[in-house]
């Protein structure tokens, strides 16, 4: 008896278990039957029912859902190949007809590649380089530096961000019987191929280098300008020192001349030193230890002389 009860208890707890189901807020559930869908999808979050051993619950989730394309190389309009990288957002919109379409996410990630990659192939088709890579008709910003070789870039009509809504719109149109919803669609990266990346690169490296030559030019004029005020501030400088130096010379030589006038006058003697002085200081800077003088009997080294001899 009590056998018996036990495993009516294990059997209306397997029973109970196969009947009673939980809906999470992040899940929508179909109910199939032998594979078939039975009535309408449960979306609403809480416990729910279901016939016991025949009935399989399905889930599927209820957020947004991410797809990763691969980096493809496309041609755009005017043969110009780039590596263009894309993602985008979706979700499950209708469960029954995702279940019935595409059956689970496996199945979804592969009709979306088709999907996404295929109209991200026509809209690069069908546009310029610089409407892939650009999405306004900003011009760079100048350079006071550089006025004279600003780029100025061609106007662009589509842009990168119209291309991202018009891929987005066009795979929305493909995706309504699937039970889906893209909710968005970017562009993650776009390169240029190895090729053009090289072409681009050394352009760059030229510009730089000519940029660099023409302001190391401006330096080297600025350094020369900067060198010869240096050399005309020091010469002033130099000037005016030897002038000031002359006129100290000056007044010194004036002021020992008084001075020796002044002497000069009181004795006949200092007179005759004085002229003795002045005439050595004469000999001392006009003549040197080869010069050979030929003197007259009346000058006055002369006598000088005779009258140091006479003494």
């Amino acid at each position: 008896m009590r056998i018996g009860i036990i495993i009516a208890v294990i059997a209306a707890f397997i029973v109970l278990a196969n009947t009673i189901y939980v809906v999470n807020e992040y899940e929508q559930v179909i109910i199939t039957q032998f594979g078939d869908p039975q009535g309408d999808p449960i979306t609403e979050p809480g416990l729910q029912a279901k016939v016991p051993f025949i009935q399989k619950v399905t889930r599927f989730d209820k957020r947004f859902l991410e797809w990763n394309g691969d980096a493809n190389e496309l041609p755009t309009r005017d043969k110009r190949f780039v590596f263009v990288d894309t993602y985008a957002r979706w979700r499950i919109s209708d469960p029954l007809l995702y279940f019935q379409r595409l059956r689970d996410e496996r199945g979804a990630q592969t009709r979306l590649d088709d999907i996404l990659d295929g109209e991200t192939r026509n809209a690069i088709a069908n546009a310029d380089l610089r409407e892939v890579i650009r999405s306004t008709n900003r011009q760079p910003e100048e350079s006071d530096l550089d006025v004279e070789e600003q780029t100025v870039l061609e106007d662009i009509e589509i842009g990168r961000s119209r291309l991202q809504e018009i891929i987005l719109q066009a795979a929305q149109t493909r995706t309504g019987d699937l039970g889906i919803e893209i909710l968005d669609v970017r562009f993650k990266r776009i390169n240029y191929i190895e090729e053009v990346q090289r072409t681009v690169y050394d352009r760059m490296i030229s510009e730089r280098k000519r940029i660099a030559d023409r302001f190391r030019s401006e330096g080297q004029g600025e350094a020369q300008r900067i060198r010869g005020e240096l050399e005309r501030d020091l010469k002033e400088i130099e000037s005016d020192a030897y002038r000031r130096a002359q006129t100290i010379i000056g007044e010194a030589d004036a002021e020992a001349t008084t001075i020796f006038a002044q002497a000069y006058d009181r004795s006949p003697q200092t007179r005759e030193f004085y002229e003795f002085l002045k005439t050595m200081e004469t000999f001392e800077s006009t003549i040197d230890g080869k010069t050979s003088l030929i003197l007259s009997t009346d000058g006055d080294f002369t006598r000088f002389l005779k009258g140091k001899r006479g003494q």
